[in-house]
């Protein structure tokens, strides 16, 4: 990695949306993060992080896991420390997915999400989810290693219609804007 340009190097990603009225079933969004091998960048993910798991290095945890959006600001917060990951990955892709509890649901039926990606104080992307409103899960954000080796964020947020495990499968596959 050149001295000029180091890249992206820990980054926060938060996600808020308001409970349930009264009465309905609780909404519980989950961030999802998964690293992938420079062999194969588009294949099988090395490992899954979501709640109650983080990295096996450490490198990629869950700080905030909320079951139903209550709270004050955002409810899931996740970190990724990318300065940090093993040379053998190179990419690593995040994303958010509806669990399908008691009912399906979709973005549409979610109140108020949003999403924030941030490299300290620095805000890499915003979204609100509106592009998506008929997915039960989505990717957020893809992180690649240039030539250099430093880390480049590439944003985008890309709906996909499944069932929680099914979108962890295919959530590494190749991105179409």
């Amino acid at each position: 990695m050149n001295g000029l340009n180091k890249g992206i190097r820990k980054v926060e990603i938060s996600l808020r949306w308001d409970p349930s009225a009264s009465g309905q079933p609780s909404t519980d969004l989950d961030l999802v993060a998964a690293p992938y091998p420079a062999g194969d960048p588009h294949g099988d993910p090395a490992y899954v992080v979501h709640f109650d798991s983080r990295s096996p290095d450490g490198t990629i945890t869950l700080n905030r896991d909320s079951k139903d959006g209550q709270g004050f600001g955002y409810d899931e917060v996740m970190t990724l420390e990318l300065d940090r990951l093993d040379q053998r990955y190179a990419r690593v892709v995040v994303g958010v997915v509806i669990q399908q509890h008691q009912a399906r649901r979709t973005f549409s039926g979610v109140g108020n999400p949003g999403l924030r990606i941030r490299e300290g104080y620095t805000v890499l992307a915003e979204d609100d989810f509106g592009g998506v409103l008929g997915a039960t899960a989505a990717t957020v954000a893809e992180f690649v290693r240039d030539g250099s080796g430093a880390w480049e964020f590439l944003p985008g947020v890309l709906g996909f219609e499944g069932d929680p495990a099914s979108f962890t499968r295919a959530m590494g596959a190749v991105r179409r804007p």
